[in-house]
């Protein structure tokens, strides 16, 4: 149920199915993917010592992972309909 801000109304919601759901988790987890990758390159141009290499090679290592990750669901669900 939502509450519409325009009209002070209650309006009921169509129900979800699970896929859809699962979708929009794949969707929203991309775009925090990409303020994350973003976020890595910005690092990546600052004069970083061995320790904050290190560091920033970590959070690059593991963009890659959760990229490859979500690519992977994506196919699925794309492959699903």
């Amino acid at each position: 149920m939502v509450i519409s801000p325009q009209f002070g109304k209650t309006l009921e919601q169509a129900p979800v199915s699970p896929r859809e759901a699962t979708r929009k988790i794949a969707h929203d987890l991309s775009n925090s993917l990409e303020i994350i990758m973003q976020s890595s390159f910005l690092l990546g141009t600052l004069e970083l010592g061995e320790n904050g290499k290190a560091w920033h090679k970590l959070l690059e290592d593991g963009i890659a992972k959760a990229t490859a990750q979500n690519q992977q669901l994506r196919e699925a669900l794309r492959s699903e309909g």
